[in-house]
């Protein structure tokens, strides 16, 4: 009885350990990908864009601002 219990502890113990293994290797691999995904280089593109077209709409409404504030000043 006492064999089987051991035998028992190091099949469940193998079992986990190939388990963890399996794991971290799947984890290193899933990493590995987003790392060479395209998607993230595409994200930080149309970020990057955004910026540069609310920076710009935003320059030309304190333009416009600005000269209606003149326009109103001759009058």
């Amino acid at each position: 009885m006492n064999l089987a219990r051991i035998h028992d502890k190091c099949s469940t113990k193998k079992f986990w350990e190939r388990k963890i293994e399996h794991h971290c290797k799947m984890t290193t691999n899933e990493e590995l990908r987003m790392k060479t995904s395209a998607l993230s280089k595409l994200r930080n593109e149309w970020i990057r864009r955004l910026e540069i077209q609310t920076e710009n709409q935003r320059s030309f409404n304190e333009e416009c601002m600005s000269r209606a504030k003149k326009h109103q000043q001759i009058f």
